[in-house]
């Protein structure tokens, strides 16, 4: 018989394996935060992405791929709320009634700059992967919109982002909030084309089903959450019948609960979550009462950082040679990248007034990250045209119809996803570093990348437009490049 062994038997699960991963990023982050985000320039989604990829089945591979085989479901609904918190968030941080003041700016990003950008996605997919007309619509349809996650990472609350004037980070920001939600019309367009029998049935369930139920009722119940709880904070704060801690998070449950309406309803979740997130602060009073708060911060690095290790856990590796080309998708991504947004925005530049120069339209147009929320359509549209249902099976079955587009979908967008998550995330430490030895010696600050300057071919905003903390941000800059002693410039 044989001996019981002394030493007890592991048996982690890729669960436990992403509880280890996420603790582990969060901490070393934790400890050279200001070091990582204000010096050498770097966001979080790139970092936390390698580090669930480290401890993936790619390297480490504690586990084994078997065990990392999560459920598809899982994804989706970790996507949906780390997208619409997000989403509300955005809301949020725009300036009082934003929306109402620069509609013109955002309906040409949320129309020709998207329809532009799927088509020209489409033809690259179609052409390179070699996939049907249907399926490379389906899935340039979620690379449409422009994540928040992402763009918040680089166009807020880093040094960096005070050299970007805030006229393009506000309408920048406000297109990721918005188009995460209009992305839904161009992908049921597509899925109900190739699912419904006839064009009756395909317009009956477009317009009513997601133009008029999905997105106009769900910016009205949205935008109806968000006035709602700003009269009822408002009322419970003017009586004391509050507390301060309830600030903290107040915007973080209504986000959670606006997500919650959405998806109970069959209403378009992000669409929900960015009016009810606008509507709520349209007056200016919860930015101006919690500005000095940082727990929105935390909560935002925390969720995000989550669904970037898990991403990295959960990358398809055995799926992008079973079912396509590693050759062909760095292609469709490099392209891809390239000319979704990039010629658009140059077009468009002159009806953009939020758009002075050339080199601001071609920064807006790099600056336009594919993420999380690619993920969650990717998740609904496979969802679709497997079962008729917005939730997908757990795994992509092997039988039945639109195999093509089932078994393609998540592959290509996770591929095309974690190259933008890379190019996007190490952009702003490539173009101050780039800036900073561009310069002559004379010119460069005193640390790498240190400058405080607008980014070439950038106009400065009126004087107006500046706030106090950036202009506090330029002044301590300056008082620390002159305390440097002999040798040090100040710039600017």
């Amino acid at each position: 018989m044989p001996k019981p062994s002394s030493i007890p038997e592991l048996e982690p699960s890729g669960t436990h394996l992403v509880y280890l991963a996420l603790s582990f990023f969060l901490i070393l982050y934790a400890l050279f935060a200001e070091f990582i985000r204000n010096r050498l320039h770097l966001s979080e989604p790139p970092l936390a992405t390698l580090t669930g990829i480290a401890f993936g089945p790619l390297a480490v591979d504690i586990l084994g791929p078997v065990k990392w085989r999560f459920q598809d479901n899982i994804t989706q609904e970790m996507a949906r709320i780390v997208t619409g918190v997000q989403v509300f968030a955005v809301g949020l941080d725009l300036p009082p009634a934003y929306v109402k003041k620069h509609w013109r700016g955002i309906l040409l990003l949320l129309g020709p700059n998207m329809i532009y950008g799927w088509f020209a996605s489409a033809i690259i997919l179609k052409f390179i992967l070699n996939v049907y007309w249907s399926t490379a619509l389906i899935i340039a349809a979620t690379l449409t919109p422009t994540d928040p996650v992402l763009s918040a990472s680089v166009l807020g609350g880093a040094k960096f982002s005070t050299r970007v004037p805030k006229r393009i980070r506000h309408i920048l920001a406000a297109e990721s909030g918005c188009n995460d939600g209009t992305a839904f019309p161009f992908l049921y367009a597509v899925v109900f084309a190739v699912t419904q029998h006839s064009k009756r049935d395909w317009s009956k369930m477009f317009f009513l089903e997601v133009i008029l139920w999905q997105c106009l009722m769900g910016i009205l119940v949205g935008a109806t959450i968000g006035l709602g709880a700003n009269k009822a904070l408002r009322f419970s704060e003017m009586r004391g019948y509050t507390q301060e801690a309830t600030l903290f998070v107040f915007y973080f449950l209504l986000a959670i609960f606006s997500v919650g309406v959405g998806s109970t309803l069959g209403l378009d979740d992000f669409l929900v979550a960015f009016s009810s997130g606008t509507a709520f602060c349209w007056d200016g009073w919860f930015n101006a009462k919690t500005s000095k708060m940082k727990l929105p911060s935390i909560l935002d690095l925390m969720l995000n950082s989550s669904m970037f290790v898990y991403f990295g856990t959960i990358a398809p590796w055995d799926k992008y040679t079973d079912y396509l080309s590693i050759g062909r998708l760095v292609s469709c991504t490099v392209l891809i990248l390239l000319l979704r947004r990039i010629p658009s925005m140059l077009v468009l530049k002159r009806f953009i007034p939020e758009i002075r120069t050339w080199s601001e339209a071609i920064f807006a147009g790099h600056f336009g990250p594919i993420g999380v929320g690619a993920m969650f359509l990717a998740m609904e549209g496979r969802g679709r045209l497997e079962n008729g249902s917005s939730s997908p099976e757990p795994h992509p079955p092997d039988t039945g119809p639109h195999q093509q587009a089932i078994h393609a979908l998540w592959p290509a967008v996770s591929f095309i996803v974690l190259g933008s998550i890379m190019i996007h995330g190490f952009s702003a430490a490539v173009m101050s570093l780039w800036g900073h030895l561009a310069r002559h010696p004379k010119r460069r600050a005193s640390t790498v990348g240190g400058e405080q300057e607008r980014l070439y071919g950038m106009e400065t905003d009126d004087a107006s437009v500046m706030d106090d903390e950036e202009f506090e941000v330029s002044s301590e800059s300056e008082e620390e490049v002159a305390q440097q002693g002999n040798g040090s410039i100040r710039v600017g």
